[in-house]
């Protein structure tokens, strides 16, 4: 079930949220300083375009929360609302709830991306 999901979320707008991802972490991996976050969004990319049957891990630490404060003022904020929205308008039909579901877990995801971990 989770492949026929993960073909249909692709043809229908996940290749617009990986690419969007992809797009981010080259942006973040045209500085020496950035290179881990711009690493980070490739990981997430992937997740971006299947993510069913995929869960998000989150783990602590000190390292990821300093690299989760600069990424949530420069970039977090921005990749959050646009799956949040996407997310809250998938929910508005019953068909669409699967979909927005994993939009709202890429919310959490694009907000704090450091110290967690797809599984």
């Amino acid at each position: 079930m989770s492949f026929l999901a993960n073909i249909i979320w692709f043809v229908f707008g996940g290749w617009w949220t990986g690419l969007s991802w992809i797009i981010l972490g080259g942006l973040w991996c045209l500085t020496i300083v950035g290179v881990p976050y711009g690493i980070q969004c490739f990981k997430f990319a992937k997740l971006a375009a299947a993510p069913f049957g995929k869960e998000v891990e989150y783990g602590n630490g000190t390292g990821s929360l300093l690299l989760n404060i600069i990424w949530i003022l420069l970039t977090g904020v921005p990749m959050a609302i646009e799956h949040a929205l996407t997310g809250l308008l998938l929910c508005c039909t019953i068909i669409g709830i699967p979909f927005g579901l994993q939009h709202l877990k890429m919310a959490k995801l694009a907000f704090m991306p450091f110290g967690a971990r797809v599984a």
